[in-house]
């Protein structure tokens, strides 16, 4: 084989087919099963949203009230899982504790050695329920605070800040959640999802699937950009008492300082929108409604300062991070906890691909081109 042939990281390699997503280049737009993803996070919900990346269709009123109950009856953190979050250091990263939830879940999971696609789909949901419960113990076990029960009244949204923060959150506050969470939930063939992909085409369980693309998603070449985000807010000094205006000639400042240091800054650019992400826009209205609910406006100044210098000096733009990050800050959520937020929201992607693979599967194998040393003998 010729250097030629070499793809490094697979660059530009078509590796299968998929229904679930794709970026159309037309219109720069994300398609969840052909739908703009704009126009689900402005119409309908996450809930909603699951349904439609595993079964390939939005559900009809019958099917989505059968799912909502399904999930509002599995929500409570199973005490196995929470039996071994609790052995785990409060020091270590929350996604940690992400990967090995989901691990005990498929040990214990009385489907977890059934393929079928119906197992497989009752898999998914079950994750699906069950994940906020985690993410919400663990960023309560972080600050010395108890478990907080779901609740069956609320939505899935509601119930997620609900367990996390142990009160009802205010409307537009669960509305600019349910918008996180649709926007995250599928991307194609990105590092994690192709982790899951290659694990199911082993025939290895679901559960382990996740727990790869977990993995993957830690890295921070693939996950962390939203935590990224905050730690340079951070870096630049979050003041309440600034004005919009301070906040944005400080951020600019920074921003110009960085660029000329070459120092790496997280939240910009995408492999796939050549013209800027087309979630950003979703996105930033969110975030917009949380500094509005919040009376924040030093966080639009920090965010307008870094977004202008970045484009003015590299015309690169914002992704989907560069917002989400700042909207979970001013919920109340952790910085390190994110993270784990993608998760609970990419679960859906991620076991539509899961899906998706089992039904037409070829195992992942590539080929590699050797350049050790020649054949060689002992003596």
């Amino acid at each position: 084989m010729s250097e030629e042939e070499v793809r490094k990281g697979l660059a530009g390699v078509v590796a299968d087919y998929t229904a679930v997503s794709k970026v159309n280049p037309d219109s720069n737009s994300l398609l969840y099963r052909g739908y703009p993803v704009q126009e689900l996070a402005a119409k309908v919900s996450f809930e909603e949203v699951a349904l439609l990346l595993w079964t390939g269709e939005l559900p009809t009123e019958a099917e989505l009230t059968l799912f909502e109950a399904f999930e509002r009856a599995n929500r409570a953190l199973d005490s196995r899982v929470k039996a071994a979050i609790d052995l785990l250091p409060l020091d270590c990263h929350p996604m940690d504790v992400g990967r090995t939830a989901v691990s005990v879940m498929g040990a214990n999971d009385p489907l977890a050695k059934d393929s079928s696609p119906e197992a497989e789909l009752e898999k998914a949901k079950s994750l699906f329920a069950q994940f906020p419960a985690v993410v919400a113990y663990d960023q309560r076990r972080r600050r010395a605070l108890a478990v907080v029960p779901p609740r069956d009244d609320l939505n899935y949204s509601q119930n997620f800040l609900w367990m996390t923060f142990g009160e009802e959150a205010a409307p537009e506050v669960v509305n600019a959640f349910r918008v996180s969470m649709v926007l995250y939930a599928e991307h194609s063939f990105n590092a994690s999802t192709f982790t899951a992909r290659v694990i199911t085409s082993t025939l290895s369980d679901l559960h382990s699937a996740v727990t790869g693309a977990i993995g993957a998603l830690k890295g921070p070449l693939h996950g962390g950009a939203n935590e990224a985000v905050m730690h340079t807010f951070d870096e630049i000094g979050i003041r309440k008492e600034e004005s919009r205006l301070e906040a944005a000639t400080r951020a600019k400042a920074w921003m110009e300082d960085a660029l000329e240091k070459k120092k790496k800054v997280m939240g910009f650019g995408h492999r796939v929108y050549k013209n800027g992400d087309s979630r950003v826009p979703t996105m930033k209205a969110a975030l917009d409604m949380m500094i509005e609910h919040f009376d924040r406006p030093e966080m639009l100044g920090l965010y307008d300062g870094l977004e202008q210098a970045m484009d003015e000096a590299k015309n690169i733009k914002p992704n989907l991070d560069y917002p989400a990050g700042p909207t979970y800050h001013l919920m109340g959520f952790d910085t390190d906890m994110f993270t784990p937020i993608f998760i609970a929201s990419r679960i859906t992607g991620w076991t539509a691909h899961i899906m998706e693979q089992r039904a037409a599967n070829s195992l992942i194998r590539p080929l590699s081109a050797y350049n050790g040393v020649d054949e060689r003998h002992l003596g």
